[in-house]
């Protein structure tokens, strides 16, 4: 279904929907490795290279941001095809060096193959105008970041990697392109683990990658299939099924995270909270860049030492222990526990979920209350 008169939200409504007299609504996946096929260019004849509820998926992205979109079998196996297309014939990879810390690792990983990571703090564009022009680079930005949440001025990068001749790179997961079309704001390419917010329900491992540049596009279905970072069908139906639902949970999610964060503002346990709606010097950033919401995630640090972090962690009785974000139900995790992680050592990242506002703040004061008492 693709009507321009018809909102993005309600496309995704029926994104994959059977619409024939007597067929399903609700259409199973594809569970097949081999497909019939003549050998005709674009043809999907095996697994690794096509399948209709991949189709579908991908349509419905698509939708979203106006663009090409790519699905793989997790975000990292997405980022890998990514750094590995766009990094051929360039030296460097220019990083922030306080966003997901898989990204970095993974750059570092890859260095044998292509360019050489190097770590920049994005909001000094001055700073990062000199790296593009030391050589040729892909700019690779993240905004908000995760797990500290700031964000970056992407028109601002994607004109200066333009000007260098860089291709500029996304990382668009803790928003989604339903609260930020990167590819509009000047980016090559509009990264998106579903695993997070997009499928939303904490069941499914999937990524993606967004452009509108058709021989990018190809080039990463190259590597998907060469690579073999193929989504399964019952993947693909899975996040498909929770992208429907994504306009309704991340508005809900984004109020609430809004409300926690102005509570834990004015928390005498809480030194610092980090979310992109209470930032007063990047907010009317974020507000253009993010016109219908901040997204589920925030972090804050409590007032006290890593075992402190934990304690509060453990004496939450609605909200669980656990890493990941975006789900319906609300987690959260002393981030620093990951030796790769550079956030500060009493850091709690907290994803927001479905839960009414008052009931995750109420947990959140018992926690704090309990697990910084003495």
């Amino acid at each position: 279904m693709t009507d321009p008169a018809v909102s993005a939200d309600a496309m995704l409504a029926h994104a994959g929907s059977g619409r024939r007299p007597g067929e399903p609504i609700v259409l199973p996946p594809v569970l097949a490795t081999i497909l019939a096929s003549q050998g005709q260019p674009g043809d999907a004849d095996y697994g690794r290279s096509g399948n209709p509820t991949w189709t579908a998926l991908e349509d419905a992205l698509g939708v979203i941001e106006n663009a090409q979109a790519v699905v793989f079998a997790s975000g990292q196996a997405a980022a890998m095809a990514l750094m590995l297309a766009l990094a051929r014939g360039r030296d460097r990879i220019l990083l922030p060096r306080d966003g997901y810390y898989n990204a970095r690792t993974l750059a570092d990983r890859l260095r044998p193959h292509g360019a050489v990571p190097v770590f920049v703090d994005q909001g000094h564009v001055a700073a990062i105008e000199d790296e593009l022009a030391a050589g040729r680079a892909v700019l690779w930005a993240e905004s908000p970041t995760n797990p500290l949440l700031r964000v970056a001025d992407l028109t601002a990068l994607a004109r200066l990697a333009a000007a260098a001749g860089a291709p500029m790179v996304v990382d668009n997961t803790v928003a989604t392109g339903l609260l930020q079309q990167p590819l509009d704001l000047g980016a090559t390419a509009s990264l998106c683990s579903l695993t997070k917010s997009a499928s939303g329900h904490s069941d499914v491992l999937a990524g993606a990658v967004l452009t509108r540049d058709p021989v990018l596009a190809d080039d990463l279905r190259d590597w998907r299939s060469l690579g073999g970072g193929a989504l399964g069908p019952m993947e693909a139906w899975l996040a498909l099924r929770g992208l429907k639902t994504l306009p309704l949970r991340i508005e809900r999610q984004s109020a609430t995270a809004q409300t926690i964060a102005a509570h834990l503002a004015g928390h005498p346990r809480v030194t610092a909270v980090h979310y992109p709606g209470s930032r007063p010097e990047t907010l009317a950033l974020a507000r253009a860049q993010m016109p219908r919401g901040f997204g589920p995630l925030l972090s804050f640090e409590v007032d006290g030492n890593t075992a402190d972090a934990d304690a509060v962690v453990a004496a939450a009785t609605l909200i669980a222990p656990a890493s990941s974000f975006g789900g319906v139900e609300s987690t959260w995790e002393r981030r620093s526990r990951w030796p790769a992680e550079s956030a500060p050592p009493a850091l709690i990242r907290l994803s927001v979920g479905i839960e009414p506002a008052a009931d995750l703040i109420a947990d959140i004061d018992r926690a704090l209350a309990s697990g910084l008492a003495g």
